[in-house]
């Protein structure tokens, strides 16, 4: 008879008694203390096993979670579009980096407390913290793996360590798959802990800026002359010592400080710009505005949204070229999008065709108000600058020569414009519940003989890119005074949904 050898222990820190709270900041200051305590543990077990220490057990510590059980339909305020469970029973998320989420967090816990009547409990999950996410950016710089071999360090990690679990890291709740086991609770926020974290990650290796310095108003372009005003004009903000702004960040952290907070430039940019660059007009409460340069194709509007969607903004923008569908369009008109043609695929599976992604009132009227404060057009005569349509966003760049089918589909779609991005921004702002709209530029007309030139670019690029960028803005700035209640509009979300915007 063989013998069977028994389980191997696991090394843990202390457990933690879960402890309910009335006050949200209270509870939100509970799971930054038992988040830093787990990950302070795991960094400090696994330098000391990179530096010759011997381990003979596994080595786990869980993220914090966050609970509110509920035994009614009833809640207080009915105006909201979020901070309420669906129904009663027990709902929970684990929760990671409270640092950055913790204005975050108090407000959706403050609303559970408010609506429902309830303390919120917070202790420590099921869900390990993988070693990796126990470090803010790059497990080898940070351990500071000095050692002769450091792939015989780390040779068996998995057996000592948790690592990242892609499989269990999905958008099943956010895309209304997930299939949970009778008796578990039901899921207070779109995306549990890991998850968070793994975008966290990416968003550093994709765009060169570490997470905190994003802020709650974002713009995506697909062109560096709009990244180029954009910096120019933050520095220039400033320099002149205008209120607002703190600091204005680039790749590689680059910090400059307003003049009225002593300005002064710190960190070094990259040897190398990253795929999809970010920058950052930072204002108290992530109340700037980030601007990413995502580049040119469906599958990185796609890859960036999916990572900046963990964030939470207020809001994302589309600011970029389009190809004009009508005639009467001339270079350098705007084109606010009401629809959309999908023809770009990327998010087929998760979103399918047949869900509408629905114009969003707030970011309409923002965007419209913004085009005619600049243009000083009103009205009728604003016609004559801005049209109003369906954009369809393929995953062709040469679209126009594919063949007679395509331009079908543009005609019976009555679209007006056409690019290769603005559908995906979209239709994952729909799938992640994060308000969305797009203003693009037409940059040429290929069915009317209008193709791109270099001479006719410059010239138009001249022309237009400065006034776009401060429409968008001038749109973002229009969205930051209206209150979050009111901007995450009811059409993102569904009958059944989770408590956390």
């Amino acid at each position: 008879m063989h013998k069977i050898n028994p389980a191997p222990t696991i090394l843990t820190p202390p457990t933690v008694a879960t402890e309910a709270f009335t006050d949200a900041g209270a509870a939100v200051g509970r799971l930054e203390e038992i988040y830093e305590r787990n990950t302070q543990f795991l960094r400090d077990r696994f330098e000391a096993y990179v530096n010759g220490e011997a381990l003979t057990t596994r080595v786990r510590a869980n993220y914090p979670f966050v609970r509110v059980t509920t035994s009614t339909y009833a809640r207080l305020d009915s105006r909201l579009a979020y901070g309420f469970v669906a129904g009663p029973g027990v709902h929970e998320t684990s929760v990671t980096r409270p640092d950055i989420f913790r204005a975050y967090l108090t407000e959706q816990i403050r609303l559970l407390i408010e609506n429902h009547g309830v303390p919120v409990e917070v202790g420590e999950s099921s869900e390990p913290i993988p070693i990796h996410f126990a470090y803010r950016r790059d497990i080898n710089i940070e351990a500071a793996l000095t050692t002769g071999d450091s792939s015989a360090a780390t040779r068996s990690l998995r057996d000592l360590f948790d690592t990242p679990n892609l499989a269990a890291m999905d958008d099943a709740i956010a895309d209304g798959t997930l299939d949970l086991p009778p008796g578990a609770p039901e899921p207070l926020a779109l995306f549990r802990a890991a998850r968070v974290d793994y975008s966290l990650r990416r968003l550093y290796h994709y765009t060169g800026t570490d997470p905190e310095h994003f802020q709650n108003f974002v713009i995506f372009t697909n062109y560096q002359f709009y990244v180029d005003a954009f910096v120019q004009l933050c520095l220039q903000r400033l320099s002149s010592g205008q209120t607002g702004p703190d600091a204005f960040v680039g790749p590689g952290n680059v910090i400059t400080r307003n003049a009225r907070l002593g300005g002064g430039t710190s960190g070094s940019a990259p040897e190398r710009a990253p795929q999809m660059p970010a920058y950052h007009l930072v204002e108290p409460g992530y109340r700037g505005i980030t601007l990413i340069n995502i580049g040119t194709g469906p599958s990185n509007a796609r890859n960036v949204t999916d990572h900046v969607a963990v964030l939470r903004p207020h809001a994302w923008l589309m600011l970029g070229h389009c190809a004009g569908l009508r005639n009467t369009q001339r270079l350098g008109d705007y084109v606010l999008a009401h629809g959309y043609v999908r023809e770009d695929h990327v998010l087929d599976h998760e979103l399918p065709l047949w869900v509408p992604i629905p114009a969003l009132a707030e970011m309409q009227v923002a965007l419209e108000e913004a085009v005619g404060e600049v243009t000083g057009l009103s009205g009728f005569e604003l016609k004559r600058l801005m049209r109003t349509g369906t954009v369809a966003s393929v995953d062709n760049r040469n679209w126009e020569i594919s063949g007679p089918s395509v331009i079908r589909r543009m005609s019976q779609s009555r679209a007006i414009a056409l690019d290769m991005e603005s559908a995906a921004i979209a239709a994952n702002g729909y799938r992640f519940r994060v308000p969305y709209g797009t203003l693009l530029c037409v940059s040429d007309k290929p069915l009317h003989g209008e193709i791109k030139l270099a001479g006719m670019a410059s010239e138009f690029y001249r022309r237009r890119v400065g006034q776009h960028l401060e429409i968008g803005l001038k749109a973002l700035e229009r969205l930051k005074h209206q209150e979050s209640e009111r901007l995450h509009s009811r059409k993102l979300r569904s009958f059944a949904e989770v408590a956390f915007q």
